[in-house]
């Protein structure tokens, strides 16, 4: 072989190792979850949702008029607010959601719901949240009480649950197998145990948790919006992946519902895989083609993601490579006064494929608001 014959394989077998490596490279980055291209990050989207939400009055689900309690969207966006600045280390936004806070114990108590509905019992989660991050004793024992509340006997005027029996099976009162249960039930469950180190919380969310997948999860993985309404809506299915990813992020492996669990949420997330458009959303029915790309949902599906890739519970290369698809995408909906737009409105469930496919689509609503905020934490979590 003669020099300019070793030259030349030299020179292809260095090309070939510098295109593994560009394969390679291009592969990892689109699956990187920490680095974001300038305005997209998650520090700056959440700043501009968090702002955004402290200087907004109370929500009335995107109704006219201020509402008779704090609503469970509200909710759901003070907790992500609070989660945003404890891992951005932000002492000015925590003092802003005190602030949002203070009243509720004064001139606006009135406002705090009674925990007589799974829908009113995840505002526990605020002051628990509250607590851990200020240790004040007013905010915990405020947030205990509706988590104890939930599995206390049953109270107030809706009982429906418990004449069918789950409270003496060691569910919940308040359980009713509707799909947005396993992020309201669960959710004050899991604060409360993060806030008190007591078992009995998180056994208590688990085993609801078990009870709900067995009862409703289809074998694709995804849910119907009711066991009646034989459609996947896509942010009823959102409440499912969100409650499952949040649940098992604190949840120890020693627990007997663990193994479970994580069956479920890794069935649902490999079908969600399947769903989400080239563009990196996901449909108001997932399964639907022709429904329209919805922020809400989408929004709960990549929190989930984010959530099983930073704890290893799935594979990186792809989950994380959705992920980042889709938060991408997902930001590009935020308008100049930093609300999301086309989020479904509130639904109520019934048996027509139509009434899916042409329910409003809101700008603002604190239903795709919290996402942001959640997905934002996740990705800045360790």
């Amino acid at each position: 072989m003669n020099k300019n014959s070793i030259l030349g394989m030299t020179c292809l077998a260095s090309a070939l190792l510098f295109l593994g490596t560009g394969s390679s490279y291009a592969q990892s980055k689109a699956s990187d979850l920490k680095s974001w291209p300038k305005g997209s990050s998650p520090k700056e989207i959440g700043v501009r949702i968090a702002d955004r939400f402290v200087t907004t009055p109370h929500s009335n689900f995107n109704r006219p008029g201020p509402p008779k309690v704090i609503t469970y969207p509200e909710t759901c966006t003070w907790y992500g607010a609070l989660t945003f600045a404890k891992e951005t280390k932000d002492a000015k936004l925590l003092g802003k959601l005190k602030d949002r806070f203070e009243p509720l114990f004064g001139v606006e108590a009135k406002m705090i719901p009674v925990p007589d509905h799974v829908d009113y019992s995840v505002f526990g989660s605020v002051p628990l949240e509250l607590y851990m991050q200020t240790k004040e004793k007013k905010y915990f024992d405020l947030g205990i009480s509706i988590a104890d509340k939930q599995w206390g006997p049953p109270e107030g005027p809706r009982v429906v649950a418990a004449s069918q029996g789950y409270y003496d099976q060691g569910y919940t009162w308040q359980t009713r197998l509707w799909i947005d249960d396993m992020f309201m039930i669960t959710a004050v469950q899991a604060q409360a145990y993060r806030a008190t180190g007591d078992q009995k919380y998180i056994d208590r969310a688990a085993k609801e948790m078990v009870f709900y997948l067995d009862q409703l999860q289809k074998p694709n993985g995804l849910f119907y919006h009711a066991p009646d309404v034989p459609y996947y809506w896509g942010r009823g299915d959102g409440w499912m992946a969100v409650g499952m990813a949040e649940l098992l992020r604190s949840l120890p492996k020693s627990n007997p519902n663990y193994e479970r669990i994580m069956k479920g949420y890794k069935t649902m997330m490999a079908s969600l895989l399947q769903y989400q458009t080239e563009e990196g959303m996901w449909r108001q029915l997932i399964d639907k083609p022709e429904s329209w790309p919805e922020t809400s949902a989408t929004g709960m599906f990549t929190f989930a993601f984010i959530t099983g890739v930073k704890n290893g519970w799935l594979d990186k290369e792809v989950y994380g490579k959705a992920a980042r698809k889709a938060w991408l995408k997902l930001i590009t909906y935020i308008n100049t006064d930093n609300d999301i737009t086309d989020v479904c409105e509130g639904t109520n469930k019934k048996n027509d494929y139509q009434y899916y496919l042409d329910r409003k689509r809101n700008v603002g609503d604190l239903h795709g608001q919290a996402p942001l905020l959640w997905c934002a934490t996740a990705l800045l979590r360790k």
